[in-house]
């Protein structure tokens, strides 16, 4: 039977595969009979020289080298920060409504440059060609750092001003820099462009706390509510042309208010007030006639402290019965540089160095001035009368306990402190309430617990700060309104007149004794204000931190070195 399948031998190999094959079908790459096909080829991996190659391990990745300043990680369950950007990117930080632009931008100042993550910013009208000019932003930048800081403002939230404006209009790689009286600003698109920086030179420096908050509202409606950048001038022209809200004569009553408020803390009657505000008022008009003829402020503080002086001294060689010395405590009381001397102590508590020197020597130099003035006036009346025996320092003031009489003049001290700042009306009624707060702190620590002056007036300063930071935060404002004038009371108008007293007298070891407490008091002041402050910080959710990891920063992370 045929079949049509071909013909196999013994071997399984078919009689047509063992025919000659010609050349065209064979190959050089075929096998050879017998030789088994290589598999079929997969798919094409193409590697490259640096693969690891098959039955090698990859080495264990190396761990990054720790630091002195490094948070720990196993210790406190936190986790060390990566030194590469993560898979999943780096976190936003969120830049919302619910903190004041202050903290928000102190946040920001306070990471290094290279962890500053890009912030969120506000929706805002585009300015024609595609974004506002960059010098038109740094300039607007600059007038604002300058109101703020020629308001007295400190140089860390000058800069979060500044940092804050700068990043609403798109400038993210910004560094603002205060110096007391030079403020600068630059700006480098990338790395690879060269950076633009301008500055600015405050000339004058003027006390309007009415304007001061004016641009506080106008940086927060800038970094929060996305005014276009002709809208922000307009609006900064209009603060700049405004008057100030009270007429100068209404400083000068309130200086002579302030004087004798003051007097009446120290137990000073009826006419020791009446003498005392007719001293400051004579003080303030002879300052204005000078500051008219531009003398410099040292001549202005010499010649306003000389009508206090002089007033209490005719009552003292007149041998009444009126308490001179109250008289011109009173008149110290309205030219202690309290404000100056906070805001230095606040500066170099937050890591401004060079401005919280500068400052600081500002104050030295106006209490020198006050100094001269009142030691004149003494030097003269002791040359009158060489045995006037009611002016030794021992004699001159008696410890006075009139609580009522004590909270009313420290409020009114407050009120009176209110108008010469130029503050808004409504932050009157919230300083004079501060005022006397502080001042029933200081009484009953000092009077009921037996406390030393020194710590109480820091407790009693560290109230006002608190108080100060909370209404401040509550309003979007600045505190100095709600804490400048507060701190009035407890000034130290009583230690620096038994100074200049001992002085006045040739007893140096006695007036450094008296000036050295001056000083003491005045510094629990400024580091008490300093305090609450930041205890006021510790009571707000610091912005954009969400992470364990993450923690509220200082102000510097030298730790002395």
């Amino acid at each position: 039977m045929a079949s049509d399948s071909p013909r196999s031998n013994g071997n399984g190999t078919s009689e047509e595969e063992r025919k000659p094959q010609p050349d065209e079908v064979r190959s050089a790459f075929t096998p050879p009979l017998g030789v088994p096909l290589p598999p079929p080829p997969e798919e094409e991996h193409p590697t490259s020289e640096f693969a690891l190659p098959e039955g090698l391990l990859p080495e264990a990745p190396v761990e990054p080298e720790g630091s002195a300043f490094a948070r720990p990680g196993s210790t406190t369950g936190q986790t060390l920060l990566p030194a590469f950007t993560p898979p999943h990117g780096i976190p936003v930080l969120s830049l919302t409504k619910e903190a004041p632009w202050q903290d928000r931008m102190r946040t920001m100042l306070r990471m290094p440059i290279h962890e500053r993550p890009v912030p969120e910013r506000v929706e805002r009208v585009e300015e024609e060609g595609g974004g506002p000019a960059v010098p038109r932003v740094l300039d607007l930048t600059l007038r604002i750092g300058e109101i703020l800081l020629a308001g007295g403002e400190g140089a860390e939230d000058v800069e979060a001003a500044m940092f804050g404006v700068a990043h609403a209009y798109g400038l993210e790689r910004v560094e603002p820099t205060v110096t007391f009286t030079l403020l600068s600003i630059s700006y480098q698109p990338s790395l690879i462009d060269d950076p633009l920086t301008a500055s600015r030179t405050v000339r004058r420096r003027g006390v309007d706390y009415t304007r001061l908050s004016a641009v506080f509202r106008l940086v927060d409606e800038i970094t929060s509510e996305g005014i276009s950048l002709e809208e922000a001038y307009r609006g900064l022209a209009e603060i700049r042309r405004n008057r100030h809200p009270y007429p100068s004569w209404a400083l000068t009553v309130a200086s002579g208010l302030l004087s004798g408020a003051a007097s009446m803390l120290v137990g000073g009657g009826l006419l020791v007030f009446v003498a005392a505000a007719i001293g400051s008022m004579l003080g303030d008009r002879l300052a204005w006639l000078a500051s008219g003829r531009g003398l410099p402020e040292f001549y202005q503080f010499v010649v306003a402290a000389m009508p206090p002086a002089a007033i209490g001294l005719a009552f003292g060689l007149a041998h009444s019965n009126v308490q001179f010395s109250a008289v011109i405590t009173g008149g110290l009381f309205a030219l202690i540089p309290g404000r100056a001397l906070v805001a230095s102590v606040q500066d170099g508590l937050t890591g401004y160095y060079i401005t919280a020197s500068a400052r600081l020597l500002e104050v030295g130099y106006l209490i020198v001035g006050i100094v001269v003035g009142v030691l004149s006036v003494l030097y003269v009346g002791l040359q009158a009368d060489p045995g006037l025996q009611r002016l030794h320092p021992q004699q001159a003031l008696q410890v006075y306990n009139e609580p009522v009489v004590q909270i009313v003049a420290s409020m009114l001290l407050a009120l009176a402190f209110c108008v010469l700042l130029q503050q808004e009306r409504h932050t009157v009624a919230f300083a004079t309430i501060n005022g006397g707060v502080a001042w029933v702190v200081y009484g009953v620590l000092t009077f009921r617990a037996g406390f030393n002056a020194v710590p109480s007036t820091a407790i009693a300063a560290g109230l006002v700060g608190l108080f100060g930071q909370l209404l401040s935060r509550y309003r979007y404002a600045s505190a100095l309104p709600y804490v400048t004038a507060a701190i009035g009371p407890l000034l130290p108008g009583s230690a620096t007149y038994f100074g200049l007293l001992n002085f006045a007298q040739g007893n140096l070891l006695e007036g450094f004794s008296s000036l050295i407490k001056a000083a003491s008091l005045a510094l629990a002041i400024a580091v008490g204000v300093n305090l609450g402050g930041e205890v006021a910080r510790l009571f707000l959710r610091a912005p954009g931190i969400t992470e364990a990891a993450g923690g509220r920063r200082a102000a510097k992370r030298t730790r002395g070195f």
